[in-house]
């Protein structure tokens, strides 16, 4: 029962790093769809910008940390245009987080379990989940008002650091966003973005921090199938069960 409970509470915990892969993974659809040219440099006409950058991009790979609270989770990064995701982490060991357009999968090695996860147009806005889809995307790009952080001008990544960024807010337009705030940080020179930071209602903080990164590379959509092994107990439909 122990393990059991441990389980439990681990889903529950990964459950806000799955949400904010998938934020991001619609946010990078959304840069890539809405490419468009703009002469004044707002902040609307900058994150269009940095679209217009995306929209040259078929596929990329790079280093990714994640933190949430206390936690930091490294990986290697796979992205495919248009909506295919894949983490394969070296911290912890061995975890993946793996998305093929319908189909989320985690594998966490710790306890040999997979959690699967159908992702289709009727799961509900409010999880953040259908985020991955034609409707989320409309509805991001409807819900976000973005400002400079301070301005158009680059400033440092973090207090001290030589690594200079543009940061863009994104603030919701309606309390049904699941992350009230988001932080871009993009690299000035390459328009990539560098940092992305979403805090959540309940005023938690997830980051994701990219370096190393390469583009079109002709990744296959074959690396985003996941063949978790087969000692694994597999659980379905782990996050949005009628109990939650």
């Amino acid at each position: 029962m122990y393990v059991v409970y441990r389980i439990m509470k681990l889903i529950i915990k990964q459950k806000t790093i799955i949400l904010f892969c998938l934020f991001f993974l619609a946010f990078s659809v959304v840069l890539t769809k809405e490419a468009q040219t703009q002469e004044i440099i707002t902040a609307d006409s900058y994150l269009k910008t940095v679209s217009e950058r995306y929209g040259g991009i078929k596929d990329y790979e790079a280093h990714a940390v994640i933190r949430s609270g206390n936690t930091d989770m490294t990986g290697q990064l796979s992205f495919l245009n248009p909506s295919f995701l894949r983490i394969d982490f070296n911290r912890p060991a061995e975890q993946v987080i793996c998305f093929n357009g319908e189909l989320l999968t985690v594998y966490l090695p710790e306890y040999r379990v997979v959690l699967n996860q159908e992702i289709t147009h009727r799961t509900s806005v409010a999880t953040g989940a259908s985020l991955a889809s034609a409707q989320g995307l409309n509805l991001l790009i409807r819900n976000y008002i973005p400002s400079f952080v301070i301005g158009p001008d680059p400033v440092p990544l973090d207090t001290g650091s030589r690594e200079d960024v543009i940061k863009l807010r994104l603030t919701r337009r309606t309390v049904s966003e699941g992350y009230r705030e988001i932080i871009l940080s993009v690299s000035p020179d390459s328009l990539l973005i560098r940092r992305i930071e979403g805090r959540t209602i309940a005023d938690a903080l997830v980051r994701f921090d990219f370096t190393e990164i390469k583009t079109n590379l002709g990744i296959p959509p074959g690396r985003f199938i996941y063949d978790s092994p087969a000692s694994a107990n597999v659980v379905n439909n782990f996050m949005f069960r009628d109990t939650d």
